[in-house]
């Protein structure tokens, strides 16, 4: 999806990044530790994340368009059978699932989870864990699940998790946000793509019948999220 008004995804981003940084000096605080470890479930307050979509004044049409590469990607991952699961910082009551049944999205995702659902957010592992514990198939040591995202937190949160559950999570970086990211963690560049169009070629290279198609990093996955 794209923000009508990119300033908004911005000011969402910037207060999520704060809330995380906040989120990590109590736990230092009160802990004083510094694992990545999944944390026992406890319900968050998330006042900030609920005040602004509380003053929310237009609806998700108004506020966001289809990116309509993805959807074919979508479209083609679930009909060669893959299985697909969504992961948001984001609110899933009053945005998230307003935006997955606004633009017809459910139908592609085995499991949907938000921030509400996970004690914490990205870069913590937590929600790509849950995801993966649910995501409608029983997951084997040989699977290799890709994770797309678009911020930094997304690259960390996923090579978190693949410590955590001890799969092969393999974080593809799309955008130039997420491209920093994946050069900080030295990740190889095969692993970024800078636009929508970008991965869903890579995605079609993947399904052509020709012997000399290139591969991207790994024979595509069961599991992606």
């Amino acid at each position: 999806m794209h923000h009508v008004n990119p300033r908004v995804l911005q000011m969402l981003e910037f207060l999520d990044d704060c809330s995380h940084r906040g989120g990590r000096l109590v736990a230092r605080f009160r802990l004083r530790r510094r694992n990545m470890s999944v944390a026992p479930a406890k319900a968050p307050k998330l006042l900030v994340h609920k005040a602004i979509h509380k003053v929310r004044r237009k609806s998700v049409e108004q506020m966001l368009l289809p990116c309509e590469a993805m959807r074919e990607t979508l479209e083609r991952l679930k009909a060669e059978g893959v299985t697909l699961g969504l992961v948001s910082n984001g609110l899933g009551r009053g945005y998230g699932h307003d935006v997955i049944d606004a633009f017809d999205l459910r139908k592609y995702f085995s499991k949907c989870v938000f921030r509400e659902d996970v004690p914490r957010g990205k870069p913590w592992p937590d929600s790509i864990v849950t995801a993966l514990g649910d995501i409608g198939r029983e997951l084997r040591r040989s699977d290799v699940v890709w994770y797309i995202g678009d911020q930094r937190k997304d690259i960390s949160a996923a090579l978190a998790a693949s410590k955590v559950t001890g799969y092969q999570i393999r974080p593809i970086a799309l955008g130039a946000r997420a491209a920093l990211g994946a050069v900080e963690a030295r990740l190889n560049p095969s692993h970024i793509m800078w636009t929508p169009s970008d991965f869903q070629r890579a995605v079609e290279t993947m399904f052509e019948p020709d012997e000399h198609a290139m591969s991207m990093i790994d024979p595509l996955p069961a599991p992606m999220l």
